[in-house]
């Protein structure tokens, strides 16, 4: 989620770093390179706006949400528990081949790491509305995927680097994992009690959000590359590697789901859930672990992660649509009445109708 901010990540670096000068948190900023430097207000702005319009937009999606089906994924939590075994069991070994296969340097390898080993973000949540998934189960996902990564990323990164000569110790931005919480499940919770006590009204919430989430998701990738456009470096293989990454997720999460006997709607949820990571959980551990120097080769990878996991939700959606209407249309081939039923129906609608469809 893009809810944290500079702010707060200087904040975390000073609580758990204390006043140690071998801490990236403690380093002079006069060392920085140019793309690392705060922006101050510019950034803070940009980061206040974000989080209002996220809140916002979980609590448009949270009207999608009915209190029965959320209490049958918690009381039969087979989707769930699908989803967070790919999330913590096949993205960090994703990325845990994926290093090795391309055999990188051990501080962009950990970059990859990390971000294998981090929740799924609330862009998957978006996605999974415009393809028609299971919004309960994919809000459902998001929440305890953040909840299980409290004990799961330090387990994980631990596990995967039980063979590694560690210079700094990693900091799990535990601070970050609470905010993330907090900030998702207030405005869905707000979503859900207007959907049980006004559904009509909250069709018109949920239609509006998902348009605005789709500015959003381009106004955060475009500003996100001119806030930390000093921060890119050429590096073609971290560049595939973020291309591929997400893709794999997706893939492999729809064929596990589809192994578990999902339902079509869960395994595109699932699928969706699995390829989109926590871009800013990422970008804040690295931070919190790492000196400026070693920020210089990482930080591109979750930076072009993140424009990659738009693209790739993008051309799911646009596959979707695509195949959503060839459906139609052959549909339609195969039964004529329907075009006649539709048309008659049309043309039948009376004033008072269309006044009260207005209305």
């Amino acid at each position: 989620m893009f809810i944290c901010n500079a702010a707060l990540r200087n904040k975390e670096m000073r609580a758990n770093c204390s006043s140690s000068s071998a801490c990236p948190a403690n380093s002079s900023e006069e060392g920085l390179p140019v793309g690392l430097k705060v922006y101050g207000n510019l950034e803070l702005v940009f980061t206040v706006v974000s989080a209002v319009m996220i809140g916002l937009l979980m609590f448009s999606l949270g009207c999608s949400v009915e209190i029965r089906r959320l209490w049958s994924h918690i009381r039969r939590p087979w989707g769930i528990a699908v989803g967070l075994l790919c999330q913590f069991g096949l993205m960090p070994l994703t990325a845990y081949l994926l290093f090795i296969s391309f055999s990188l340097k051990p501080v962009q390898a950990m970059a990859i790491l990390i971000m294998g080993c981090c929740p799924g973000g609330t862009i998957s949540n978006i996605f999974t509305y415009w393809v028609d998934g299971d919004m309960d189960l994919s809000i459902s996902m998001t929440a305890c995927s953040t909840v299980v990564a409290l004990g799961m990323m330090p387990l994980c990164l631990y596990l995967y680097t039980l063979s590694w000569n560690l210079e700094q110790n990693l900091t799990i931005p535990y601070q970050n994992i609470g905010i993330t919480l907090v900030c998702l499940t207030i405005p869905v919770a707000f979503g859900v009690c207007v959907n049980y006590r006004w559904p009509k009204q909250s069709k018109i919430i949920l239609k509006i959000g998902a348009i605005v989430g789709g500015v959003l998701l381009l106004v955060v990738a475009v500003a996100g590359v001119v806030l930390a456009k000093g921060s890119w470096n050429s590096d073609i293989i971290l560049l595939t590697i973020s291309f591929i990454f997400p893709l794999i997720g997706h893939v492999t999460g729809f064929l596990l789901a589809l192994l578990t006997h999902q339902s079509w709607q869960r395994c595109r949820t699932i699928s969706l859930e699995t390829g989109a990571q926590n871009i800013q959980m990422c970008i804040t551990m690295l931070h919190l672990s790492f000196t400026a120097e070693q920020l210089v080769q990482m930080l591109s990878f979750p930076l072009a992660y993140g424009l990659f996991q738009l693209l790739d939700g993008f051309l799911i959606v646009a596959a979707y649509k695509m195949y959503k209407r060839t459906l139609k249309i052959k549909h339609r081939i195969k039964n004529p009445a329907l075009r006649v039923e539709a048309r008659f129906k049309k043309k039948s609608t009376s004033p008072k109708e269309t006044s009260a469809f207005l209305e």
